[in-house]
């Protein structure tokens, strides 16, 4: 099957899932098959890796083919109400517990006013259709590993009491009293502020609010030694493997979003993007984390180096 057949294969099957996704909630199965998405995996070949292949007969240079691709590492939830992550499989693992027992937003109770501030719990867990992406991205070329482990936790922000419920210390930090700093948006289409990357802030619609906390989420664990409980999301760079860095607000060249619930999309973006916002009636939302990696298969024992072609 050649690649444009086996994108459109990839497409059909992401349309399927799109029509039957449940409402509420969604399970380990459609996540394992949302991985088939050709858009958000982006493969492409972006130069050539020299490697010395040395043998009792003497040594050579060898080449081989570097890639870059997307790689789903983690399923990032955010929602209103503690203990009931939209991932039914993995909702016990983040349950309600002494220090974080509600949420849910801040209103005037006035009927023709929006709530004025919106709290989202937040967890980032391994994703779990690795083994089924691994053999689709191979099928283009040789394929690179991510950082992420099946239904691993990251982040659970119902244990991340001090810095997700009480910004600290993170409500003192520049970025934090800054305006313009660390946002998610440009003017005329700003959705918040990363900083302090907790679970409350002031946004009127409930998808931006939701997504501003994925966001906050995300740029946590793929950093190190960050105020908060947590496993880092990284991997270690290796001769001939390049991992994504830190996330950026606004950058897809260090991850992209998947819109996972209330509804399935077969696309990739950064937030803010131009599609239709839904709203979930349950203010439960989901997003597969989609970070880039770069690699090429190992032809020595010594790596020399690598060309980029800048395609």
């Amino acid at each position: 099957m050649d690649p444009r057949q086996r994108l459109r294969h990839g497409s059909l099957s992401l349309a399927l899932l799109a029509t039957a996704g449940s409402a509420t909630a969604i399970d380990s199965a459609t996540l394992i098959s949302s991985s088939l998405s050709p858009d958000c995996l982006a493969y492409r070949v972006v130069g050539v890796c020299y490697w010395l292949r040395c043998t009792p007969y003497g040594c050579k240079v060898k080449t081989s083919v570097k890639v870059r691709h997307y790689v789903p590492d983690a399923v990032v939830s955010s929602y209103a109400d503690t203990g009931t992550n939209p991932w039914r499989e993995v909702a016990l693992m983040s349950p309600a517990n002494p220090s974080a027992q509600g949420g849910g937003d801040s209103t005037t109770n006035q009927s023709n006013e929006n709530a004025l501030l919106k709290f989202k719990n937040a967890d980032v867990i391994g994703h779990p259709g690795t083994l089924l992406f691994n053999r689709f991205a191979s099928q283009f070329g040789y394929s690179c590993t991510g950082a992420g482990a099946a239904y691993r936790p990251y982040l659970l922000s119902s244990f991340d009491v001090p810095a997700w419920r009480y910004n600290v210390p993170e409500m003192v930090y520049p970025e934090a009293l800054t305006p313009g700093q660390r946002e998610v948006g440009v003017t005329g289409n700003l959705w918040g502020s990363v900083y302090p990357r907790g679970g409350f802030l002031q946004q009127a619609d409930d998808y931006k609010a939701a997504a501003v906390v994925a966001q906050r989420a995300g740029d946590v664990v793929t950093r190190s030694g960050q105020p908060h409980l947590y496993q880092s999301l990284l991997a270690r760079a290796q001769p001939g493997y390049w991992p994504a860095g830190a996330l950026r607000e606004n950058d897809a060249d260090s991850g992209k979003w998947q819109r996972l619930q209330p509804d399935l999309s077969m696309n990739c973006a950064v937030f803010p993007n131009s599609e239709a916002l839904p709203q979930a009636e349950d203010g439960a939302y989901a997003w597969s984390l989609w970070r880039p990696y770069s690699c090429c298969k190992r032809e020595g024992q010594f790596f020399l180096g690598s060309t980029d072609t800048g395609s």
